[in-house]
């Protein structure tokens, strides 16, 4: 049985805004992850490993993997903490 995780990505460190972040991916994890002999790479024989599904909602993502009888690990984002600074004068 194939296992997958639902999250949603983090943003940009080069940017400040939050937009475009509003997308549930659903990635498959690598069942058997094998070292290449000749370049030292990691590599697998699993073809679901590149494969990176988009959602707009959490809902969609969970509705999609039970359909399709995937097991899947949800990792819920953590709450953004907005500092308010004081102006001074």
């Amino acid at each position: 049985m194939k296992k997958a995780i639902i999250y949603i990505p983090n943003k940009n460190p080069m940017q400040s805004g939050l937009a475009k972040n509003n997308k549930w991916i659903l990635e498959y994890k690598t069942e058997d992850p094998t070292k290449n002999p000749l370049m030292g790479w990691e590599s697998s024989s699993d073809t679901y490993t590149a494969l990176k599904l988009e959602f707009s909602s959490k809902e969609l993502a969970i509705n999609y993997a039970k359909k399709k009888k995937i097991d899947f690990e949800l990792i819920e984002p953590r709450k953004r903490k907005t500092l308010k600074k004081i102006l001074r004068r």
